[in-house]
């Protein structure tokens, strides 16, 4: 469980984190970065804009993890502090439901390198509470995380569901990038 926690926490940052790794390389590699960059982007919206099986015919478990814009945006924070709150989501959630068949699939060892997860955007504090709200009246079993000692709701994780259960919720939502 601690190995697959400590991969979990390292998918997450690493998916999160493009625009501040190209930021060290030379310009050459960030441009390389880039390109690959928006190549996953592109591969991640149509795969979150996709609710049906995949080509198995399998139903793809995934974590949407949803962070506000504002943070960055408004308030200024370091991209690697909204980086953070996305993890501590992610992992409260799925350490609150570790008993979850979803959950225990999610994280096996056939699956725990080839994790999906989709990190989509809310402009701010009200629409954030606006969809936790949303997704407590549909039943979703999901994560506010809310930043310490600031009182700051900053993200919301669900955890890992079937994804044709949960994109027709999060559909109207855009990326994070």
């Amino acid at each position: 469980p601690a190995a697959a926690i400590t991969t979990l926490l390292l998918s997450i940052l690493i998916s999160l984190c493009w625009a501040s790794h190209a930021a060290l390389g030379s310009r050459a590699r960030v441009a390389s970065r880039a390109v690959s960059h928006r190549r996953f982007l592109m591969a991640e919206a149509a795969a979150a804009a996709s609710p049906t099986p995949d080509a198995a015919g399998e139903d793809t478990l995934v974590q949407f993890i949803i962070l506000r814009r504002d943070l960055l945006k408004t308030m200024e924070w370091p991209v690697g502090s909204v980086v953070a709150q996305a993890c501590h989501a992610s992992l409260a959630v799925i350490w609150e439901n570790r008993a979850d068949a979803s959950v225990a699939a999610y994280l096996s060892p056939e699956n725990i390198a080839s994790m999906h997860k989709v990190t989509k955007e809310v402009k701010g504090e009200p629409q954030l509470l606006t969809l936790a709200e949303k997704l407590r009246a549909e039943g979703v079993v999901h994560k506010l995380w809310v930043e310490q000692p600031e009182n700051i709701p900053t993200a919301i994780a669900l955890k890992p569901y079937p994804r044709s259960e949960v994109a027709p919720l999060l559909k109207k939502y855009q990326l994070f990038r």
